[in-house]
C-alpha cells in the first residue's frame, strides 16, 4: 500500500477518481436524466460533492498521523483544489440556474438569504486558498501567514455545515445534514486534542 501511494500514477489516479463524480453528473446532463427538477438536482448533488471532499481533505492528516505515512500529504493540494472545483461548479448552479447571471439580483439575494450568506462566506475562503496553493505563494506571504490563512479550512466546514443545514432547516430534513456535521466535527476536534496534548508534552 505504501509502495503504491509513491508511485507517480497515484497521484493522477486519485485525480481521475475525483473527477468520476463530474463526470457521472455531465452524463446525466447530456442524457437529460436529471429528473423533474433538473436545477435542484444539480444544485444538491455540487454541494453534496463539495462537502465529501472537504471531508476528504480533513481527513488527510489524521490519516497520516495514523499511520505514519508522510505519501499521504503529497495528495493534500490535491485533493483541497477538487473541494474548490466541485464549490464553483455548486456555486455557478444557483447563479446561472437560480438567479440567470443577473449580478445584481446574485449581489441582493446573498445577504438576504443567511444560508446563501454563509455559503458564499465559504466560498471565498476557499477561493482565497486556491489562489494561494502553489509553491510561490508560500514564499510571497511567508510560511506563517501561508500556514494562518490556510487554516482557514476549517472555518470553511463550519460555514459549510451551517450553509447545509439552514438550507435543510425549512424542509424540516436534517437527517443528512447531521452526517456531515459528526464526520467534520470528530476530524476538527482530533485537531484540538491533538494540539492540547503537543501544549501539554
Amino acid at each position: 500500500m505504501r509502495q503504491a501511494l509513491r508511485h507517480p500514477g497515484a497521484w493522477w489516479g486519485l485525480l481521475l477518481i475525483g473527477l468520476l463524480p463530474f463526470a457521472w453528473l455531465l452524463g446525466l446532463t447530456l442524457q437529460d436524466q436529471l429528473g423533474p427538477n433538473p436545477t435542484e438536482y444539480l444544485t444538491r448533488a455540487t454541494g453534496d460533492w463539495t462537502l465529501r471532499s472537504l471531508c476528504v481533505v480533513l481527513a488527510v492528516t489524521p490519516l497520516r498521523v495514523w499511520s505514519g505515512w508522510p505519501e499521504w500529504q503529497r495528495f493534500r493540494r490535491m485533493l483541497g483544489l477538487l473541494t474548490y472545483f466541485y464549490a464553483v461548479l455548486h456555486l455557478a448552479c444557483y447563479a446561472l440556474f437560480d438567479m440567470g447571471l443577473d449580478l445584481a439580483d446574485i449581489l441582493a439575494d446573498i445577504p438576504k438569504r443567511t444560508f446563501i450568506l454563509v455559503g458564499f462566506a465559504a466560498w471565498l475562503l476557499l477561493t482565497a486558498m486556491a489562489l494561494t496553493s502553489f509553491n510561490r505563494a508560500i514564499r510571497w506571504l511567508g510560511a506563517a501567514r501561508w500556514q494562518q490563512l490556510h487554516r482557514s479550512v476549517y472555518a470553511v466546514a463550519v460555514l459549510a455545515v451551517l450553509h447545509f443545514f439552514w438550507m435543510r432547516a425549512g424542509k424540516n430534513n436534517l437527517a443528512e445534514v447531521w452526517v456531515y456535521a459528526v464526520v467534520l466535527a470528530l476530524l476538527l476536534a482530533w485537531r484540538v486534542w491533538r494540539k492540547a496534548r503537543q501544549f501539554r508534552s
